[in-house]
């Protein structure tokens, strides 16, 4: 399970401001429904002043996004729009002493809603699809122009981080080699080296080499490790089954966790959504990171090569 500062937990629990905001004149809708989390920021603007008179929120997703909306909205009740802008997604998670790594998405969707709630107001575009730049992520349709300014916002240096922040790459992980095009660019730009085989530490990049393997940083022997991915498959099968599917668990290779869809998830339209709540639920409990593979991606060994 994810450790939540007792904060988290308070707004969670007890949301503040929950709801529509009656006579709203600024609406900020961002994320979608079917990718997981989808977030309303309504807000009662003083059109003399611009100053937030009242905000509220409509979250659908998790325990962090519900929490990081709520947070937010207590924020900016006060503020000017302008002095709302400045509200960064650490700001969010800073008022909620702190998130999960995993779950710092969840604060960057509340920053997002805000700046597209006061474009609301202004009259001005915003495009909450992550349009204006190459599609890089196509399981949660995050481009080329959001990666980037997360990466530069957050001081972000590995995939994993550029995953836990935008949700690009938490699916099929297709998009993984794009997303290392792009921090190799941005951390140049900033005068350091990207490593593929890095681990992201705020205070460096660590190699592998340098640390234990996966299943060691887990807490866990590789048999206990085994035992512990079948139990959460077997935890999800009774959902995928009700709907004539199934996953089946192939092969493991360090983070690498190869299944095979069957049934009707078998080139169903949303496999890879399915796929990235597998792996999302076995991230959360096995305590590491890992990417789920469909069985049909993995890499082919030639004979005698």
């Amino acid at each position: 399970m994810w450790d939540y500062s007792e904060t988290v937990k308070e707004h969670f629990y007890n949301p503040k401001n929950a709801g529509a905001v009656t006579d709203a004149n600024a609406v900020g809708d961002v994320g979608s429904i079917s990718c997981g989390d989808a977030l309303r920021l309504t807000l009662k603007v003083d059109p003399d002043s611009e100053v937030i008179l009242d905000a509220g929120f409509q979250t659908f997703g998790c325990g962090s996004a519900i929490a990081s909306s709520s947070a937010l909205t207590e924020m900016v009740k006060g503020k000017t729009l302008d002095e709302a802008l400045t509200i960064t997604n650490q700001d969010i998670a800073d008022f909620l002493d702190g998130l999960p790594p995993e779950k710092m998405h969840c604060s960057v969707m509340g920053r997002e809603a805000l700046q597209a709630a006061v474009a609301n107001y202004r009259g001005e575009e915003w495009e909450d699809d992550h349009e204006e730049g190459a599609l890089v992520c196509k399981c949660f349709a995050i481009d080329d122009v959001m990666i980037r300014e997360t990466i530069r916002a957050n001081n972000l240096s590995t995939v994993e981080e550029v995953t836990n922040y935008t949700k690009a790459g938490g699916g099929c992980s297709s998009c993984h080699e794009g997303i290392e095009n792009i921090l190799s660019e941005e951390l140049s730009a900033r005068g350091e080296t990207f490593s593929p085989s890095a681990v992201g530490k705020k205070e460096g990049i660590v190699h592998l080499n340098s640390v234990k393997p996966q299943a060691e940083t887990s807490g866990l022997t590789n048999v206990q490790r085994i035992v512990k991915i079948q139990q959460v498959l077997e935890g999800l099968r009774p959902a995928l089954q009700a709907d004539g599917g199934d996953v089946e668990l192939m092969d493991i290779e360090g983070k690498n966790i190869y299944v095979k869809l069957v049934g009707a998830c078998n080139g169903c339209q949303m496999a890879a959504m399915t796929l990235g709540g597998v792996q999302q639920k076995l991230i959360e409990e096995l305590g590491e990171f890992v990417k789920v593979i469909p069985h049909t991606e993995r890499p082919v060994e030639i004979a005698g090569a």
